[in-house]
């Protein structure tokens, strides 16, 4: 099958998750900046949130760049990772409107974290596709980032219920070490493009 259809649904899914995410964002009643200070951690939830959506839209890409064809299997994998996603705007907003919570925030994790296996599962199906030696697998090879963002996140869920901030603080470095743009696919795509 050719991929364009689970892209395209890809892309309409993730633009609905951010439009929800935003759309939780409400409106204070004053027209001053102190009262904007109330919604801080609703307004930070969101970023963290937008943030995450960026970089996996943005590696779902460079991924399913390197894609050739998809099957039933790699449409089922992809399923998976947006149902992960679609929880975003929830959590987003119940962790925000309570303030960064030990529960919200802990639950926020476990959703970071199995957002994370669902990609690493629709990573390897590909993989498992295209064989050991295609684009993908090149690109990826160790994959650092892959295997110390599942452990941060798993450090970071119980530790929502001694300080909700060091979770936080967790999680936010996770998205740093995303938000460096992966360059893995494209370097091995200009690679083989000059062999």
């Amino acid at each position: 099958m050719e991929k364009n259809r689970l892209e395209a649904f890809s892309d309409g899914v993730i633009a609905i998750i951010i439009t929800i995410m935003v759309l939780e964002l409400k409106v204070p009643k004053g027209a001053g900046l102190a009262d904007l200070k109330p919604l801080w951690p609703v307004i930070l939830s969101y970023l963290l949130s937008y943030i995450y959506v960026g970089i996996y839209w943005n590696n779902h890409h460079h991924m399913f760049h390197s894609t050739r064809h998809v099957t039933g299997g790699i449409l089922w994998a992809n399923l998976h990772l947006l149902f992960w996603l679609s929880l975003f705007p929830f959590m987003t907003a119940w962790m925000g409107q309570n303030h960064l919570a030990a529960t919200p925030t802990a639950v926020y994790g476990f959703v970071l974290l199995m957002a994370a296996l669902a990609y690493y599962i629709l990573q390897r199906t590909i993989i498992a596709q295209q064989g050991p030696h295609s684009l993908l697998a090149t690109a990826v090879g160790k994959d650092w980032k892959g295997k110390v963002s599942p452990i941060l996140y798993l450090s970071g869920i119980p530790l929502a219920y001694v300080s909700p901030w060091i979770s936080n603080g967790l999680y936010v470095l996770v998205a740093l070490i995303w938000l460096v743009p992966d360059r893995r696919i494209e370097r091995v795509l200009v690679k083989r493009e000059r062999e």
